[in-house]
């Protein structure tokens, strides 16, 4: 056989009869989210809602607002972090070619458009998206909204601490520390006087004094590995009985849990709302169908009545308030040694009507559930779904972006809960598990037959008949 090279130009043909192109499969698992998507009206929902910001006439055909959610959707079950990723995975791949819609003659939309479509459609409409998606999880029984979990973590945002100025004055980190230098006395400072400059100082980073101009909702911060980085703060409420995220917010990094907590709570409840609202508009277009309501089926109630939280979020304040708003807290309270309650009974009561909840079995066990799936929507998010560290500036832009990333995270439940599997990659543990319990079932199998083997090879002479036999002939 002689050896094969490749050749550097090969001579293609002028013309290709489009029959001849092979088709593509698709991927199973996004054939499946494809009819969950078609099942309610995705395609007809999001154009309904985005149709004002095109024009009925004028210009090109733009990009469906049905493919640009779902390269956002692609994001998040592909773990990819950048739209210009996204835009190249889709570009690439057969399989998600086939559920965006596109055949191989067709150009898929590049990350420029996938900008300008972000641009143009405003936060409210991803907001809608995020609330439909929430309608879905009703839908198939995983939404209840009685017991909330709140929880919040950072994202790095995409700006360099090299960047920061001053807000009053405007000058750089560098250009400031030379001013230091130089009034201690270093007329020409070289950078291992400014380090160790820098070194000495205390309060050296603070966001009263410096900013990015380049992305003015950056925070200086601590991360989790302790660095110091400008970031921001996501904040999730978490459906305690199903896992499902009701809620997410995009935040400065520098306000405190306490202060945040009342808003998310309030805009969890409004999404529940909406969920209720359009369970009772489903529930009138079946009365009026059927006419004498026999199919027609109340509405749930949705009232949160629980909320969940680490040690981050418990304070004075937020008990009494919760408890004024007739919430049931389970808030984790931090070692604070012997108190001191004069004039403040109302904060005393709630304080130690929290305490008595979180000791008792019930309390116990939502503070453990709390570190499961609120920990876990974390971990889909923004490791595995690779938005640690994001790539857009700005607050409304980042919440546009995050919350079609974590309607995904929803998507994936309904998508764990109907076929078993919540994510592409889920398939390939699918395929393993069963060559490992294949291989199992052998090696018991083979096991078993061994061990009857030597159990007839020592047994006594008188029980084994056929061996005598042998022998004797």
């Amino acid at each position: 056989m002689a050896l094969g090279t490749r050749q550097a130009e090969r001579q293609t043909e002028f013309w290709i009869p489009t029959g001849e192109l092979a088709p593509a499969p698709g991927h199973p698992f996004y054939r499946k989210l494809n009819e969950v998507l078609a099942e309610h009206g995705f395609d007809r929902f999001v154009e309904e809602q985005c149709r004002r910001f095109y024009a009925e006439k004028v210009g090109r055909p733009g990009i469906p607002p049905g493919v640009y959610f779902r390269m956002l959707l692609i994001g998040f079950f592909e773990g990819i972090d950048s739209e210009r990723g996204i835009a190249w995975r889709c570009a690439d791949s057969l399989g998600l070619r086939t559920f965006l819609g596109y055949s191989l003659t067709e150009p898929t939309p590049d990350h420029s458009s996938l900008s300008v479509i972000r641009r143009r459609i405003d936060v409210g409409t991803h907001v809608a998206v995020f609330g439909w998606v929430l309608t879905v999880l009703d839908e198939d029984g995983l939404l209840r909204g009685k017991t909330l979990g709140v929880d919040a973590t950072t994202l790095e945002a995409n700006a360099a601490m090299r960047s920061i100025v001053r807000r009053d004055t405007g000058e750089g980190y560098e250009a400031f520390l030379t001013q230091l230098a130089q009034a201690s006395g270093i007329e020409t400072p070289t950078r291992d006087d400014l380090a160790k400059l820098d070194r000495k100082r205390k309060r050296k980073a603070s966001n009263k004094d410096w900013h990015n101009p380049h992305d003015p909702d950056a925070r200086i911060t601590k991360m989790k590995d302790d660095r110091t980085h400008l970031a921001h703060k996501a904040e999730h409420t978490v459906d305690m009985e199903s896992g499902a995220v009701v809620s997410v917010r995009v935040l400065g990094a520098d306000q405190g849990d306490t202060q945040t907590l009342g808003d998310s709570l309030e805009d969890a409840e409004q999404n529940l709302s909406a969920v209720q609202d359009a369970d009772a508009s489903s529930d009138d277009d079946t009365f009026n169908a059927a006419g004498d309501g026999s199919s027609a089926a109340a509405a749930p109630d949705r009232v949160v009545r629980e909320v969940v939280a680490d040690k981050g979020y418990h304070s004075n304040d937020t008990c009494r308030d919760c408890k004024r708003a007739r919430y049931r807290t389970y808030l984790s309270e931090p070692d604070r040694g012997r108190r001191r309650w004069a004039g403040k009974s109302e904060e005393q009561r709630a304080v130690y009507a929290n305490r008595r909840r979180i000791r008792g079995d019930r309390g116990k066990a939502l503070l453990r559930k709390r570190g499961e799936l609120l920990e876990r929507s974390f971990a889909h998010c923004y490791e595995t779904g690779a938005m640690r560290r994001t790539h857009l500036r700005e607050h409304p832009n980042i919440l546009k972006r995050l919350l079609i990333h974590v309607a995904g995270f929803n998507l994936a439940l309904v998508m764990r809960t109907r076929y078993g599997i919540g994510k592409p990659r889920g398939l390939q543990d699918v395929l393993l598990a069963g060559i490992l319990e294949l291989r199992s079932a052998w090696s018991v199998a083979w096991r078993g037959l061994w061990a009857r083997l030597r159990r007839a090879h020592r047994a006594p002479a008188g029980s084994r008949p056929l061996l005598a036999a042998g022998r004797a002939a």
